[in-house]
């Protein structure tokens, strides 16, 4: 769907061609993932709460504020462009630096699911377990697949979005339909849960934080429904229908990911899921009584075709957004470089250095396990980061620029109803950025002290690496030809140079108004 945008952000020509269900159908394929269900399927009948709490008041205040955002401020940039109108280019740099980063640490962690997933092609289901458990076997296939998606991403869009077309029926909705109606066969036909089951076990048990670590990581699960945001204007009546198509997807979002757990709950009993096998030993629990065994091996490799799909399409978003940061001098000349294709050489070359580098953690670590939550920990405490300061600059914007037109708007007058939907926002993602750093219960992680000053260490460095940057960056870095409109606040501290310079009476600092 290609839209025509002013350098005023208006869009026209698809005005209103996208319907409710088709924004909620968006909004679905951004953010479902089967790869975490695991680590919440060791809640049993408990993960619906926290799958619901965290819709409420998470993922829809994201998706809420995300189209205020959106709509308001719809240059290049998202993020970017969102935090640095709020609170300027030092955070708004930073912002977008994170966000990189954090996909640099997301990868190898969807990449070990689909490194298990290959595993699990062997039909023998205790020699893939061994075979998926071998830290040198992880990396090798981490590495592997990774240099694959790059190789795509170098061929530009054209390359990843023809792998991306069929990537998400394939290796996703129709894993999960297959998964969701074979579990509930299985359980009709007679067989007994392997969870606790009664009213009783609905509500979690919050007796210590290192019980409730794997469960925040929920917040992950629901991670890039703003994404789509960018579509709001497209949408006919966006201040109805949006808010519909977000409840909507919402919804389905959560059926999907309640029904997937206690699917593997349900089938595996809960001392023996591992976070990156368990939903590959349901899929065999569940063809084995059905008479076909083969079928888990098909549904790996439909898996493994669905993290591919997934990696190829992370590697590419950010790294783009980051190219454009790179063109508006705030990353020196030879970040800025691209092939023909248009894909950015040297930030795709240096992302694969980082994904090398973190990969080595499954080797180091004492177990792939291991590896994989302090990854999946980093990348949660990178991404609640980068909203945190969403949530704050939505807030700060209804005051530093009160009449910015906003298409869509929470409330009709006053600032009210956004201090409570971005406010829940902010609250959850605090509560579950200060418990990330504690290590999980459920895992063997070696020493906890170790594993909790590794990770405060790894922050403390990504949010360390883009202020040094910025503190050291030069007016030549940035491009003659920049893929970026100015900030408001810059056109407005530009506009009285000009009138300045310009004779009397020529009328140049005319007309500057909003980006």
């Amino acid at each position: 769907m290609t839209t025509s945008t002013t350098k005023t952000g208006s869009t026209t020509g698809n005005a209103g061609k996208i319907s409710i269900f088709g924004l909620a159908l968006l909004n679905i394929t951004a953010v479902v993932a089967l790869n975490n269900l695991p680590a919440e399927a060791e809640y049993g009948l408990s993960s619906a709460f926290y799958f619901v709490f965290a819709a409420v008041f998470y993922l829809i205040p994201i998706a809420l504020v995300a189209a205020e955002l959106a709509t308001g401020w719809s240059e290049k940039g998202g993020m970017f462009r969102w935090v640095g109108e709020a609170f300027r280019g030092r955070i708004g740099f930073m912002v977008m630096f994170i966000a990189w980063i954090e996909v640099c640490v997301f990868i190898p962690t969807a990449l070990t699911f689909g490194a298990v997933s290959l595993a699990f092609i062997d039909p023998n289901e205790k020699e893939a377990l061994a075979i998926s458990g071998d830290n040198w076997f992880v990396i090798v296939v981490v590495l592997a697949v990774y240099l694959i998606a790059t190789i795509i991403t170098f061929l530009g869009s054209k390359g990843f979005a023809t792998m991306a077309k069929w990537g998400g029926v394939i290796g996703v909705f129709i894993p999960m339909a297959v998964l969701i109606v074979g579990a509930t066969a299985y359980a009709i036909g007679g067989n007994a849960p392997q969870m606790d089951v009664g009213w009783g076990e609905v509500l979690p048990d919050f007796a210590g934080f290192g019980t409730i670590v794997l469960a925040a990581g929920i917040t992950q699960m629901y991670a890039g429904m703003e994404m789509n945001a960018v579509h709001v204007k497209e949408v006919k009546n966006p201040t109805r229908s949006y808010p519909l198509a977000i409840f909507l997807s919402a919804g389905v979002t959560v059926a999907i990911f309640v029904f997937g757990a206690l699917a593997i709950a349900w089938v595996v009993p809960a001392k023996d899921i591992n976070l990156t096998q368990a939903i590959l030993v349901t899929y065999y629990d569940i063809f084995e009584w059905m008479g076909i065994p083969w079928g888990g091996s098909v549904a790996a490799i439909m898996l493994a075709v669905g993290v591919l799909v997934t990696v190829t399409t992370w590697v590419a978003g950010p790294s783009t957004g980051l190219l454009a940061g790179a063109k508006s001098g705030f990353l020196p000349p030879s970040w800025q470089k691209t092939n023909k294709h248009g894909a950015p050489t040297t930030i795709l070359l240096i992302q694969a250095g980082l994904i090398i580098i973190l990969a080595i953690l499954f080797v180091v670590l004492p177990s792939v396990q291991a590896a994989y939550q302090i990854l999946e920990q980093l990348a949660t405490i990178l991404y609640i980061t980068v909203y945190l300061l969403m949530f704050s600059a939505a807030i700060r914007l209804r005051y530093s620029q009160p009449d910015r037109p906003r298409p869509f708007r929470l409330g009709k007058k006053g600032n009210g109803l956004m201090w409570i939907v971005a406010g829940c926002g902010f609250v959850v993602s605090a509560f579950v950025f200060v418990i990330e750093f504690i290590p999980p219960a459920q895992i063997d992680v070696g020493s906890p002290v170790v594993y909790t000053l590794l990770l405060i260490v790894s922050v403390l460095v990504v949010y360390a690496i883009p202020n040094v940057i910025y503190h050291f960056r030069k007016p030549s870095w940035k491009s003659q030809d920049p893929d970026y409109a100015p900030f408001t606040w810059e056109q407005k501290a530009e506009a009285p140079a000009v009138a300045k310079a310009a004779p009397e009476g020529t009328g140049t600092g005319e007309g500057t108004g909003h980006a």
